[in-house]
């Protein structure tokens, strides 16, 4: 039997997909756009890098949960990320200045961001537990909600690329249900993907 990599080098693996994923989002719409808008409400920059250290830090923890012996602990590991992009998106809806380049969406217009999250995070959830399988995790519902808070929180994360929309109740309101989606279904198909029974 192959030993597996350490989690370290799989979580590394992974983002090198999210990467590319990326890159080629940022040669279609280019990164002038975001860059305005990071740049005119600070609170979007930092409620990017939230999601982006949210999808790190999931990762890591869920192919760390993967590895017999490893503590529970881990899965608190994305808290702080996740309180950086929650908290920061909220304050973007408690302000009066809209963003450069930006408009505040309608329900139809966030429904278009609920789509992106989800058709994303699939490819990314499916990558992942592909990984995992072959560790058989103890936790293996655990691990999987990890999993899908990993992919959602990349996919939120890629959607700033393209996203024309400022921070407001809808738009929020739009992502999370997206983020809890993923991770129920992950929580639901994932847990017994990745379960040895």
């Amino acid at each position: 039997m192959r030993r597996l990599p350490p989690p370290s080098l799989r979580t590394l693996g992974w983002l090198l997909v999210v990467a590319a994923i990326a890159a080629v989002l940022l040669m279609h719409y280019g990164i002038t756009g975001m860059e305005q808008r990071f740049a005119g409400t600070p609170d979007l920059a930092w409620a990017g890098v939230g999601a982006v250290f949210t999808a790190i830090s999931a990762a890591w923890a869920a192919f760390a949960l993967s590895v017999p012996g490893r503590r529970v602990a881990w899965a608190w590991l994305p808290l702080p990320g996740a309180l950086l992009w929650i908290g920061a998106s909220g304050l973007g809806c408690l302000r009066q200045v809209i963003a450069p380049g930006t408009q505040i969406s309608t329900m139809h217009q966030s429904a278009d961001c609920l789509v992106f999250i989800i058709g994303f995070s699939i490819p990314l959830s499916a990558l992942m537990v592909m990984l995992l399988r072959r560790a058989y995790p103890l936790r293996p519902v655990l691990t999987a909600v990890l999993v899908g808070l990993a992919s959602a929180a990349a996919s939120a994360s890629l959607l700033e690329i393209c996203h024309a929309y400022d921070a407001a109740a809808t738009d929020l309101l739009t992502h999370a249900a997206a983020v809890a989606l993923v991770m129920a279904v992950n929580a639901a198909m994932g847990g017994r993907l990745l379960s040895k029974a």
